[in-house]
């Protein structure tokens, strides 16, 4: 199953590059929402090989999932690969520049199904797709009009 969406946003691809890898402040997010986040890596600089062991509840049981960095090209992309017993997930983040001060953010998620229960689990989501592909679009929408907000900074009258 696959998701994708693009969005401009009113700030340089550098800017929106760095927001987009601060893994510290995504990894106090998951914190604050109740998932246990470790780094399992041990490289000292960002980049390729950056990895994650997850858990978190959803539908009442512990999950668990492994995400690593695979991609990290400054500031045009990152590619992430996840891991669980049920499924494999690919994120695709991409960024064009479309002028000095305008960016364009594609996301690209695809999961695929690892097991039998994971398939039945993935086709209930077929059926609300529509659904989930307005949820997933509008938390890009408002994660983007965050970035510009930040980007813009507080203006002094």
């Amino acid at each position: 199953m696959k998701f994708s969406t693009k969005e401009d946003i009113e700030a340089p691809a550098e800017f929106v590059f760095d927001a987009l890898a601060n893994f510290p402040a995504y990894e106090r997010a998951a914190l604050r929402r109740g998932a246990d986040v470790t780094r399992v890596d041990r490289l000292a600089e960002t980049g390729p090989g950056l990895t994650w062991s997850l858990r978190f509840p959803i539908r009442g049981k512990m999950r668990r999932i492994v995400c690593e960095l695979e991609r990290f090209d400054r500031p045009e992309a990152m590619d992430f690969v996840a891991e669980s017993p049920g499924f494999n997930a690919s994120l695709v983040v991409g960024l064009v520049a479309l002028s000095r001060t305008r960016t364009r953010l594609a996301v690209d998620l695809v999961i695929k199904p690892r097991t039998l229960t994971a398939r039945l689990m993935l086709q209930s989501v077929r059926l609300n797709k529509a659904s989930y592909m307005r949820r997933f679009q509008s938390k890009i929408q408002k994660y983007a009009a965050d970035l510009e907000l930040r980007h813009l900074g507080p203006r002094m009258p």
